[in-house]
């Protein structure tokens, strides 16, 4: 029985592949609605679209429920929305329909189709109202010139179209508008027909060539002036203004022109891919929505498709500042999305429908052959479920085609469309599953049953719109004489699968793939295969990354045999192989930790006779040889064990052969260099694509790489030390750490110098740098005693190094010399023989320079980081005499007998000297101000005291404070004043000198009294002593002495000024009531004189007093001014018309003549009578002549 009478409808039928909204001819439509599958999903949607349309139709004065009028239908590529969208337009419109002299309704086609009794009722109690529908694929519609408002402009634009109007010209179609509400359009046509001939609507388009004709019809029409007429028509399109709102209200008009019940659905195809990612056209549609929900209350819908779901699509939009487009999901409340299910039902019933006995037939040959076909259709590695047939239900249901394959060519689809390797047909939608399953089951339509469609059978039905650069890869691959027709094939699969991640071109799924019969011979369609891999890779047509192969299109053919021009070197294999081995698979081991002491041995890295990483001086070498290397061949086993032997020893592993790491280890390196030298600057996208896979490809081969070294190294042939290893571990780390632990054991012959290691090293050296004088004496006597052999030979290094002067780093002895061959000794044991020999005293630690204390030791010899800046001395010391002598002088200085000790000696008199130092520091900002003593013998402790504990060698120090013995005699003394000065008299000084400075203020006057006078002298002396200490004892009575004296003249000098200031208030006042002065005035002339009365209350400057008395004097003058002032300004009369003004009686007062008699004297003194006559006669003339003038008199 052949394939095609398997079916119920016959399989060459025509069948649109993908529904178009534009095709709208007899026979699509009637095969659109007669081959409609409601399948489970569909009707679950169709149900919920229903129940949402009702709802409003039920509703039609409720807002809440006629606003929500957006239906979003969103499915993948070839999912059928938009079948099922133009099926609900046919429905929603329910005219009646022909073809081939049947007739029926769009409802009609449903009463087979629905079981359901409800839900065939609410469909035709749906299509029941009066409804206009406007279906259209948005992107065909659209003008490129719309911008942000193109979602507006094309809904106006189907809108004129469905009236009658110009859809191209929306502001021609506004007048067409304008004179259809004035019922005249019809009269304006029939103008335009009697003055052109010919009829508007064919004509219209090029409406400016015929400016005059349509003007005169204009006229003739409206009856309107000629000008009139033509600033209408000229302005037309520039006075037009399109917004939503009117768009709404034009839709409104239009529905009530036709009734209250009358609706319009606008229903829209593909508006997510339009929108995209376009932030401004999504805004767009929700006004558009919004005003169409809120105007035309219900009677308006708009159902759209997209590919995604609103939520998802309104998540990628780019929009300079993040919008709120919580409205559009509001009115998109109806959300149906239509999954995969969906399309594999409509294709299993539209296509693969088969009557009852061939299902049976086919079920016979499931019990006979599903084990064969279980085991034929598997996959490995796949990142999603391909599935093989459950039962002989789904055989049945699903033969010829397999059930991974709907899934697998949806997937196909995407990705070929995502990655742009398709033409524009298919990127715009012009291909379904529904066609590629019908091609390619006409593939096999004329085989017999127990054949298979392999996936290659699907590739016709996308060749004639893949992208050119793809398809002439597989043509010319046809012409290609080298190549056998099942190459083709083949790569048709490799091409087909090259952009889903989810399944790997490896050989196992290949032949899944390309299974063609379910008796097939597996095991000779993989060698059938595997052979055709082989010639096409040959042929750069393929490319292999570990087990799987991929395609290549002509520009990856190009770029892949550029990498394989790619020329390498030996040294560049070497350092790549050995980056692999030494970085990826050992995870960058560079040291082992030997297991008997815990000491970490760094060791060198060689790959093929070329160094990894830098070298490491006197430790382990571990050398691989791979097959790569040119002396691979050289290397037998007598060859590796002589050469384990060298250097001291080392390790030599030895990988086995193996072609396939060659090869893959070769393309990865020329791969990697060839992109490191590629610039992508100004290259086309499609080849940076194509760099960015390689460079993808390379990381996976890397991880390959990384697995077959690995493997390699537990497999290979291990030589240490001049023998060959036998290796137990099975891990590539394993395997290395056991060699190494063999070469350290048998290669390091002075490690037996520690015969006792310490399992806490760390707390050892903190203990024996804390010993005190009798640990260190018992520590001396027994060093022997602890690694004698390991302490000797440190000794004898030291004085190697001192005798030959080279300085000894901490870092460098540790790292050099005692850790590498043949010591290796931990770095720690080291430290701690170093820490012996300094406890006793035989060497010391200098850091950048300076000797460390024995209490700075420990924290900087327990940090590796710090080794590289400590060296290490031999100590020199001192003469026994010169210690005895400076401890001595040490009790001398400091009143207290020092330790017998060196360091213990040299650490008292440093610490006596360092507090000395810190007190004279402390003394030395108050005595370099100048009011304090002390200065210049500060200054002369601290410079014999800094150089002394400047000298960090102990046999320095000891000399330096012998030869200072004068000196710190004297400064014993001097800073014993100091000290007691600075610590006890200090605030008798500062009330002695502050009591000085008060007393200055009348120091004229005290020093005319008996009593004060040499008080206050024998202040300033004591102040001015260089040395004043023992002279302070007098300061309390000096100062009491000369205090009692200045409070007595200074009260006596206030009490006669207040007096003389209050008198002269007094007098003021008088005057102020004489003249009846106001407030004003009485505070102008008082202030002065009371603030100078506060200020001499106060005062304790005897000079300061004096000059108050003047200032009074002066004040009363400026006050008396004040008071005639007032008195020669006449009053300001205050009229009311209650009562007439009063007149003051005039106050007058005489004005004032100063005299001062000692002006009249012209020598000092009157010594005859004619003198004073002659001074009486002056003084007299110059009274009478005042009072003749009517002044009054003021004598001063």
């Amino acid at each position: 029985m052949q394939i095609k009478s398997l079916f119920k409808k016959d399989i060459f039928r025509s069948i649109n592949g993908v529904v178009k909204a534009h095709q709208l001819d007899d026979r699509s439509v009637w095969q659109e609605l007669d081959e409609f599958v409601i399948t489970r999903e569909l009707d679950k949607h169709l149900r919920k679209f229903l129940s949402a349309y009702l709802n409003v139709m039920d509703n039609p004065h409720d807002p809440a429920i006629t606003g929500k009028m957006g239906v979003w239908i969103s499915g993948f590529f070839g999912s059928g929305k938009s079948h099922f969208l133009k099926v609900l337009s046919y429905l929603l419109n329910n005219r009646p329909h022909s073809y081939e002299g049947n007739k029926k309704r769009a409802v009609e086609f449903f009463d087979g189709k629905v079981k359901d009794a409800m839900l065939l009722g609410d469909i035709k109690r749906a299509v029941a109202s009066d409804t206009d529908v406007i279906l259209f694929n948005i992107d065909s519609k659209v003008d490129s010139k719309a911008g942000r408002d193109a979602v507006l402009a094309v809904f106006l634009k189907v809108l004129n179209e469905k009236q009658g109007y110009d859809g191209d010209h929306a502001h021609i179609a506004h007048m067409e508008r304008y004179l259809d509400n004035q019922a005249k359009l019809e009269e304006f046509h029939q103008a335009y027909r009697d003055i052109t001939g010919t009829e508007w609507m064919d004509e219209r388009d090029v409406y400016e060539f015929n400016r005059d004709q349509v003007i005169e019809a204009f006229v003739r029409t409206l009856g309107q002036s000629r000008e009139s007429a033509e600033k209408w028509i000229d302005n037309a399109e520039n006075n037009f203004s399109l917004t939503v709102e009117n768009f709404a209200s034009w839709v409104k008009e239009y529905l009530d022109a036709r009734g209250p019940n009358h609706r319009l659905v606008f229903l829209v195809d593909e508006i997510g891919q339009f929108i995209g990612t376009d932030g401004h056209l999504m805004l767009n549609l929700q006004t558009v929505a919004e005003d169409l929900g809120t105007l035309c209350e219900g009677r308006a819908w708009v159902i759209v498709t997209s590919q995604e779901e609103i939520d998802k699509v309104i998540g990628e939009l780019r929009t300079a500042t993040r919008n709120d487009f919580s409205k559009i999901q509001g009115r998109f409340q109806t959300r149906l999305s239509l999954s995969s299910a969906n399309a594999d039902e409509v294709i299993l019933k539209r296509l693969l429908e088969k009557d009852e006995g061939v299902l049976e037939s086919l079920k016979t040959l499931f019990q006979e052959k599903g084990d064969i076909l279980r085991h034929q259709l598997s996959f490995r590695d796949c990142g999603m479920t391909l599935k093989s047939y459950a039962d002989a239900d789904d055989f049945a249901g699903n033969y010829p085609f397999a059930p991974y394959q709907f899934r697998l060519l949806q997937k196909i689809f995407e990705v070929i469309r995502r990655v742009g390797a398709t033409g524009l047909h298919l990127a715009k939608g012009e291909r379904s599953l529904l066609d590629a399953f019908q091609s390619a089951g006409q593939s096999v339509a004329l085989k017999d049953v127990g054949v298979l469609v392999p996936l290659y059978q699907f590739y016709p039905s996308i060749e004639s719109f893949l992208d050119t650069t793809v398809k002439r890869t597989i043509e010319q691959a046809g012409d290609d004489p080298s190549l056998e027709p099942f190459d083709i094939k083949l790569l048709q699969v490799l091409f087909l699968i090259r952009y889903v991640d989810e399944i790997k071109g490896n050989v196992d799924n290949l032949v899944t793939l390309c299974i063609d019969e379910i008796d097939v011979d597996r095991l000779m369609l993989r060698r059938k295969i595997e052979e055709s891999l082989q010639r096409l890779e040959k042929q750069t047509l393929i490319s292999r990354s570990g087990d799987n192969y991929f395609f290549l299109t002509n520009e990856e053919r190009d770029v892949s045999r550029e990498i394989k021009a790619v020329e390498l070197s030996s040294p560049e294999e070497a350092a790549l192989l050995g980056e692999l081995i030494f970085e990826d698979v050992l995870r960058g081991q560079r040291k082992h930790r030997y297991a008997k002491n815990k000491m970490d041995f760094s060791f060198a890295r060689i790959c093929d006779i070329h160094p990894v990483g830098g070298r490491v001086e006197g430790g382990p070498i571990v050398s691989v040889i791979s097959p790569m290397a040119d002396e691979y061949a050289m290397y037998n086993d007598p060859k590796c064990v002589l050469e384990s032997s060298n250097e001291g020893g080392q390790i030599i592993i030895r990988l086995r052969d193996d072609g396939k790491l060659d090869r893959e280890l070769r393309t990865y390196a020329q791969t990697d260099k060839y992109l490191k030298n590629k610039s992508d600057t100004g290259l086309p996208e499609s080849t940076k694509r194509i760099l960015r896979d390689n460079a993808e490809d390379n990381r996976g081969r890397r991880e390959i790489l990384t697995g077959l070294l690995g493997d390699n190294l537990t497999e290979a042939s291990y030589f240490v030390a001049g023998r060959q290893l036998t290796i137990k571990a099975s891990a590539p780390a394993a395997c290395l750490d056991e060699a190494l632990e063999y070469l350290i054991s048998n290669t390091f012959s002075k490690m037996g110098y520690l015969k006792h290691l310490h399992p806490e090293p760390l707390k050892e050296i903190q203990a024996v740098l804390r010993s005190n004088d009798v640990s260190q004496q018992t520590l001396a006597l027994n060093l022997e005693e602890s690694n004698p052999e390991a302490i000797q030979d440190l000794r004898n290094y030291i004085d190697l190094c001192d005798m030959k002067h080279h300085a000894i780093v901490l870092y460098e002895m540790i790292d050099k010399r005692y850790g590498v061959r043949p010591y290796g000794w931990p770095d720690m044991e080291v430290i701690l023989l170093a820490a012996r020999l300094l406890t006793v005293g035989e060497i010391s630690l200098r850091m950048e320079g300076d000797t460390l204390t024995p209490d700075k030791v420990y924290e900087n010899i327990k940090t590796p980081a710090k080794w590289r800046k400590i060296t290490i001395h031999k100590r020199k010391t001192p003469d026994p005499k010169a210690l005895q002598n400076a401890r001595q002088l040490g009790k001398d200085v400091f009143a207290e007998m020092g330790p017998d000790n060196t360091d213990a000696l040299c650490a008292f008199l440093k610490e006596k000297l360092r507090s000395w130092e810190t007190s004279l520091n402390s003394f030395k900002p108050l005595a370099d101000t100048g009011d304090y003593p002390g200065r210049e013998k500060i200054a002369e402790a601290l410079g014999v005291i800094r150089p002394l504990l400047a000298s960090d060698e102990s046999y320095k120090f000891v000399d330096r404070f012998n030869q200072f013995k004068n000196d710190l005699l004297d400064l014993s003394e001097e800073f014993h004043n100091l000290d007691q000065f600075y610590q006890n008299q200090r605030p008798t000084w500062e009330k002695l000198r502050s009591a000085y400075q008060k007393f200055q203020l009348n120091r004229l006057e005290l020093d005319q009294d008996e009593q004060a006078a040499p008080s206050l002298r024998r202040m300033g002396e004591i102040l001015d002593a260089s040395v004043p200490y023992a002279m302070l004892y007098e300061a309390e009575e000096l100062i009491r002495t000369v205090g009692e004296v200045n409070k007595g003249l200074i009260e006596g000098c206030r009490e006669k000024v207040t007096a003389k200031i209050s008198a002269l208030m007094e007098e003021i006042k008088k005057e102020l009531e004489a003249v009846s002065a106001d407030g004003n005035l009485r505070t102008q002339c008082l202030k002065p004189l009371e603030r100078l009365l506060e200020q001499a209350r106060n005062q304790e400057s005897i000079a300061h007093l004096n000059q108050a008395e003047q200032e009074a004097v002066n004040a009363l003058d400026r006050a008396l001014e004040k008071v005639e002032a007032f008195v020669r300004t006449p009053p300001v009369k205050e009229e009311t018309a209650e009562e007439p003004p009063v007149e003051k009686p005039k106050v007058t007062v005489k004005p004032r003549c100063i005299v001062k008699p000692a002006e009249l004297v012209a020598t000092t003194y009157l010594e005859t009578t004619d003198d004073v006559e002659k001074f009486l006669g002056e003084l007299r003339e110059r009274l009478v002549a005042a009072i003749r003038a009517g002044q009054r008199i003021q004598i001063r």
